[in-house]
């Protein structure tokens, strides 16, 4: 009796794994595919192609809670206008990090290989190769179901994550303002003119 209880049970959970991360997984494809078909498109400007990206980031990435993650102390110190500007200026560019990246491999082919779901942080974890002509790239997405809504919380590139990569970056940044957001907030809005200004070229 004790080893069918066993059994049932390593059952169940490879059947939890599979369904979550099948279906992490389809809705990843789906999502990653409309931004290449934007970077593919022959008559589509850069433009244009980045505001469909920008589109599909901001629907799909938990942008607001990346952004207060990465600016934690600062954010908390802020006033309300202040802090919403951030989140805006974060979710842009956060958005033109991920188009320069997709730009770098949007003609390249990719393929999901494995698709593993955390029961104790309720995480999914899909991982992306992607084939190069000197070789293959692994990206792992760290995606977070929400109130029947698929979200990506971090995008991890050979073992780098995005998210921890942001939060040491944006800590030098606000380091040089005295953690002041308010501050940070006219560096970043400058930093994504020239960043958007790269992407449409």
């Amino acid at each position: 009796m004790k080893s069918i209880k066993i059994i049932f049970f390593l059952s169940f959970i490879f059947f939890t794994f599979n369904l979550y991360g099948s279906e992490a997984s389809n809705w990843l494809k789906k999502e990653i595919d409309k931004i290449l078909v934007a970077y593919q498109a022959p008559n589509l400007s850069n433009q244009n192609g980045f505001l469909l990206i920008e589109q599909t980031i901001n629907n799909n990435f938990a942008g607001k809670s990346i952004a207060i993650h990465v600016a934690k102390e600062s954010y908390k110190k802020a006033n309300k206008e202040t802090r919403d500007e951030y989140i805006k200026l974060f979710k842009r560019h956060l958005a033109l990090n991920i188009s320069s990246l997709m730009q770098g491999y949007s003609n390249q082919e990719y393929k999901l290989i494995d698709s593993r779901y955390d029961e104790k942080n309720k995480v999914n974890y899909v991982d992306m190769e992607i084939t190069l002509d000197t070789g293959t790239i692994l990206v792992t997405w760290r995606v977070l179901k929400h109130k029947e809504r698929y979200f990506v919380i971090d995008l991890i590139i050979s073992n780098i994550s995005l998210v921890e990569t942001k939060r040491s970056e944006f800590n030098s940044m606000l380091k040089t303002v005295d953690y002041s957001l308010t501050t940070f907030n006219k560096k970043l809005a400058n930093q994504n003119k020239i960043s958007y200004q790269k992407i449409i070229k």
